[in-house]
């Protein structure tokens, strides 16, 4: 089935609308459901060859890159373009982790060492990465990096465990913060290295594979100034959160269509269900929440490159939670039949429910825009 020709938006500029058409069409022709069906029961998660075209056929991964690190020189609103339609189709491709959180962090660290060394890499897709964030209890503070790094004759040597790593286990090199004499420090990690430990973990969203990561004594690059990492870290996990509420606008509009289209053609007692008052205000309170939803995720892609943890948090605070509330509508408005593995309504409620927890909850972002108010 053809892909639906992309409405252009006012939001964004014609060269931006065309690159929404492109990637729609793309990812209608190499990601339908039967293919993300596929790739979700298989361990790596995405298809090499797919994600080949989409970084060098399409040159999708370095948007956001500057041009003498082999990229289009392009911003974080491109990138959001794709995340969204990423989110449209649950696409299983290792974009959030190598190109928002692994580029984002090399970007930020102005470490031109280590952004020669993997930029282009990243930017042509033959290099993937990811950034180790969480550790026990899965914080998203500076106090919650416990993990240490010491220097010795042979280098820098880390030590640690990361939890819910994204792509963790297939990525080429991994980013973490470590502690060391000087505060929090980055570090590039080679993922081949024998001193460290990949374990592939099962989660609710089977289409967005993570992974345990444990450090003892492995090499690493440091990154960045030593005892200067956090901030970076934390414009990392803003952009992150970004990320995850424009991707959470593409799949609650998708499950939001995909009720409306049921209600309207699902007869009972005579008449189209969409006709009853309960299923009528339901549709319409989930209209209002997306909207209010892309409105927030919009105007953080804009501000990306100002006062961007406030509108990272107004994002993520809204974002997950209006994608949660209508992957939840559509299942009940579908009845028996959204409870069933077959119908693809349970992919989209399973990605929604950890785009909540992902990168903090909406708790804790609503938490922190309180502060900046505040402040």
């Amino acid at each position: 089935m053809a892909p639906t020709r992309v409405a252009a938006d006012p939001s964004f500029s014609d060269e931006q609308n065309q690159l929404r058409e492109v990637v729609r069409e793309f990812l209608a022709a190499r990601s339908p459901e039967s293919e993300v069906r596929r790739l979700m029961s298989t361990e790596t998660g995405f298809d090499h060859g797919v994600w080949k075209q989409f970084a060098v056929e399409l040159g999708l991964c370095g948007l956001a890159v500057p041009e003498s690190h082999g990229g289009a020189g392009g911003t974080f609103v491109e990138v959001g373009i794709v995340l969204e339609e990423l989110g449209r189709t649950l696409g299983c491709l290792p974009y959030l982790s190598s190109v928002v959180l692994a580029q984002s962090l090399l970007l930020a660290a102005e470490d031109e060492e280590a952004a020669a060394r993997w930029l282009p890499g990243l930017a042509s897709g033959a290099t993937t990465g990811t950034v180790a964030c969480a550790e026990e209890g899965a914080r998203w503070d500076e106090a919650a990096v416990k993990g240490c790094a010491r220097h010795t004759n042979r280098g820098w040597l880390v030590s640690g465990s990361r939890n819910f790593v994204i792509d963790g286990h297939t990525a080429d090199v991994i980013f973490m913060a470590a502690r060391t004499g000087a505060g929090t420090s980055l570090f590039a990690i080679d993922a081949t290295a024998d001193e460290l430990t990949r374990t592939p973990l099962n989660t609710v969203d089977l289409t967005r594979k993570q992974a345990q990561l444990d450090f003892v004594d492995v090499p690493g690059q440091l990154v960045g100034k030593d005892g200067h990492g956090w901030t970076v870290l934390a414009r990392v996990l803003d952009l992150a959160a970004v990320a995850l509420s424009v991707e959470s606008v593409g799949g609650a509009q998708v499950v939001l269509d995909m009720s409306v289209e049921y209600a309207k053609n699902r007869v009972q007692f005579g008449r189209p269900i969409g006709s009853f008052q309960a299923i009528k205000h339901r549709c319409a309170d989930t209209l209002v929440e997306v909207e209010l939803a892309r409105s927030a995720a919009y105007y953080a892609l804009a501000a990306t490159a100002h006062e961007l943890p406030l509108a990272a948090s107004m994002a993520k605070a809204s974002g997950p939670d209006a994608y949660f509330e209508a992957a939840a509508a559509n299942i009940q408005i579908h009845g028996g039949i959204g409870f069933t593995w077959e119908h693809p309504a349970h992919l989209y409620f399973r990605r929604a429910k950890t785009n909540q927890l992902q990168f903090g909850d909406s708790i804790l972002h609503r938490e922190r825009l309180g502060h900046h108010l505040l402040a």
